[in-house]
């Protein structure tokens, strides 16, 4: 089995964890539910490994013959996918989380279902997408299903430094959004219990996240850039995001708005090359008990309605 154990230290007592990461350590087995049998992260993956249900219920979203994790890190995501997918394209900038993903990988069987790739995924896209010489190719070089993005947020203080307008959970009727929440397994909530405005418990104000805070690009360039491979894009983002920019990610990925008056009931977007049919965008919200951790944009196929228009 593959080992990366001599990489990075792997703490099993919490006296002798880093006092900044200890509030990390305290959640391991939310991160991985393996951890005991020797799962390994480095610093940057105790801060932005995706939780194991989390992950778990993202990947059936993404159920699909081929995906991308685009940012793989430690592998929390990938293994999950590796589950519900009959193959997996995981993509990482840094040697050392790539080694610690397929470590991780390995521990809950599934390294063989999983192609593990050192790369900038930036100009991996770019390269998938660009045509040949001749002008002829101007679809993606490998056929890809799904691309999950996970870019890196900047790190724990996500939360209080990147500022843009207040938060605005509300949505207006002209844009193309509709919001779910995701129960987690071994939890007491419920999907309408854990929606705005419907009695739970409210959540700490933060100011909005912009997308152009996200690395490596800002994330109205690295979405375009991915559309280009596949419509089919689950993109994981701060809880605080600003809504309406997402809601505007499918003009500025080359869509025009169509000139007929919204729907108030399901709000309007772009036109599709396959069909009239308006693009929604679907905002999961993802609650661990009763604290909202992250938002999971889905678009295209992943959209309930929409495989018929983006078929896969």
């Amino acid at each position: 089995m593959y080992d990366a154990s001599d990489l990075v230290t792997r703490y099993t007592n919490e006296a002798h964890v880093p006092e900044h990461l200890k509030k990390y350590f305290a959640q391991r087995y939310r991160y991985f539910s393996l951890y005991d049998q020797g799962c390994l992260l480095d610093e940057e993956g105790w801060y932005s490994v995706t939780p194991e249900a989390l992950a778990q219920q993202i990947a059936e979203r993404c159920r699909c013959d081929t995906i991308l994790d685009a940012f793989c890190g430690v592998g929390g995501n990938a293994i999950a996918f590796a589950q519900t997918c009959e193959r997996v394209i995981a993509m990482d900038i840094s040697p050392i989380r790539l080694a610690l993903a397929r470590h991780n990988a390995a521990i809950y069987g599934v390294e063989d279902r999983i192609e593990f790739i050192l790369g900038d995924y930036v100009s991996f896209a770019k390269s998938l997408t660009t045509p040949e010489e001749d002008g002829s190719n101007s679809q993606p070089r490998r056929k890809i299903d799904v691309v999950f993005l996970s870019p890196p947020w900047g790190g724990p203080s996500y939360l209080t430094s990147r500022v843009g307008t207040n938060t605005n959970r509300a949505v207006s009727s002209s844009n193309a959004l509709v919001l779910s929440s995701s129960p987690i397994k071994g939890t007491n909530d419920s999907t309408h219990a854990s929606l705005p405005g419907t009695g739970s418990e409210p959540e700490e104000s933060h100011p909005s996240y912009n997308l152009a805070a996200l690395l490596p690009i800002p994330g109205a360039e690295l979405f375009t850039l991915t559309r280009r491979i596949t419509p089919n894009i689950a993109f994981f983002l701060p809880k605080n995001v600003d809504l309406k920019e997402i809601s505007e990610l499918v003009q500025s990925s080359g869509s025009t708005t169509p000139e007929s008056e919204p729907d108030p009931a399901t709000s309007a977007s772009s036109p599709t090359p396959n069909s009239t049919k308006r693009e929604m965008i679907e905002i999961e919200e993802e609650w661990m008990g009763s604290k909202l951790k992250a938002l999971t944009c889905y678009f295209g196929g992943l959209v309930e309605g929409q495989s018929d228009i983006y078929p896969w």
